[in-house]
């Protein structure tokens, strides 16, 4: 969806290479999936925000496991914007392009 409206990407499957990653790579945007194998999206998010070169980076939060108080939490963690899973194209997008 992201590379069809004219985005790169530079997916991450393991959780621990995330931030290696951002850092090599410059992004102007990370989307965190915050349930993750072996580490937490939050974490991620906390870490990068402590990280001078991926602190002025906008993270996209999205979950599937959305409960009460989540958002906040990981509003608080660092993340500029939030969304909870399943997530249709249209906010999907519009959540992107606030924040890029």
């Amino acid at each position: 969806m992201l590379k069809a409206n004219g985005f790169e990407v530079e997916p991450v499957a393991e959780g621990h290479m995330v931030l290696d990653t951002a850092r090599a790579v410059s992004p102007d945007l990370i989307i965190m999936d915050i349930q993750l194998g072996g580490i937490s999206g939050v974490d991620l998010i906390e870490a990068a925000k402590r990280d001078r070169r991926l602190a002025r980076i906008p993270v996209l939060a999205v979950t599937a496991f959305a409960a009460k108080g989540d958002e906040e939490r990981i509003r608080a963690a660092g993340a500029e914007g939030y969304l909870s899973k399943p997530v249709s194209i249209g906010p999907f997008m519009n959540a992107v392009n606030a924040l890029v």
